[in-house]
């Protein structure tokens, strides 16, 4: 009687890893997700910073007070955006679907786009920094200042990616998907602060954008590439870091309240 031999299962961290470089590997085959995601940021930094080229006093231009607002809106992209949108297509063409019913380890998902977040993200920053500091002669944070803008970055990545998994639901199928979630990413980059100052929003505008992270994640950004004197121009007449932390961290709780809650491996019209 011949021996079967079993093979031992691959370890967790194997499966993440692998599936951390198929996430990757589709995400950058996608032309339109490179260009609309990677490059995007990078068309409104050389549009604006081209069109918009006027001082906002103590020695600041604008393309120095739009850097803070172009990469929040690049996190924002890559994190909210991109997650609600890929996951709702792929749930409506049954790639979530069919990878529920293998062996893989349901979080092994998640860590793949949490990996793909991170760094499409990263390469995001990269790009808007060096095309900021040599055509724009922008100024790059210094010191705490990097530190500052490492936490404030990853806090608005992983509040945003997380509600961009809550946000797929919401979506009826794949092809309603980009349809329902760039309006609302649009709406919250007019209002928090992205494309004029801050301060220049409507107050109750304001106040709505307050209610999300976004806004938050600019006014941190802001801290760290703009001098302290316009810092009286903010609501609170202060950066008001502590807060943008508590902010940010209350609403990764919340995003994985809400990711527990409404996520779903299947279209509604298939259950």
């Amino acid at each position: 009687m011949t021996a079967v031999t079993v093979r031992p299962l691959p370890s967790i961290a194997r499966v993440c890893r692998t599936r951390a470089g198929v996430e990757l590997k589709e995400f950058f085959r996608q032309r339109e997700s490179v260009v609309f995601t990677l490059f995007f940021p990078v068309i409104l930094l050389l549009v604006f910073g081209a069109v918009l080229d006027y001082d906002l006093g103590s020695g600041v231009s604008f393309t120095q007070y739009f850097m803070a607002g172009v990469i929040a809106a690049g996190i924002l992209g890559a994190s909210l955006q991109n997650m609600a949108i890929g996951i709702a297509t792929e749930r409506s063409d049954g790639t979530l679907k069919g990878l529920a019913g293998t062996p893989m380890p349901k979080s092994a998902y998640f860590v793949g786009k949490v990996v793909q977040v991170f760094v499409v993200t990263v390469a995001i920053v990269a790009i808007l920094l060096a095309i900021g500091a040599v055509f724009y002669d922008i100024d790059l944070p210094s010191g705490p200042g990097w530190l500052t803008f490492a936490w404030v970055a990853a806090l608005g990545s992983a509040a945003c990616t997380l509600l961009g998994i809550a946000i797929s639901s919401l979506a009826r199928n794949g092809r309603s998907a980009s349809a329902t979630v760039t309006p609302v990413a649009l709406v919250l980059q007019f209002i928090s602060g992205v494309f004029f100052q801050f301060s220049e929003v409507p107050t109750w505008l304001q106040t709505v954008a307050a209610v999300f992270p976004l806004k938050w994640m600019a006014q941190g950004l802001r801290s760290v590439f703009l001098p302290d004197a316009l810092a009286a121009q903010e609501p609170a007449g202060s950066w008001e870091l502590g807060r943008v932390a508590l902010v940010l961290a209350a609403w990764c709780v919340i995003g994985l309240l809400l990711c527990v809650r409404t996520f779903r491996w299947q279209d509604r019209v298939d259950r």
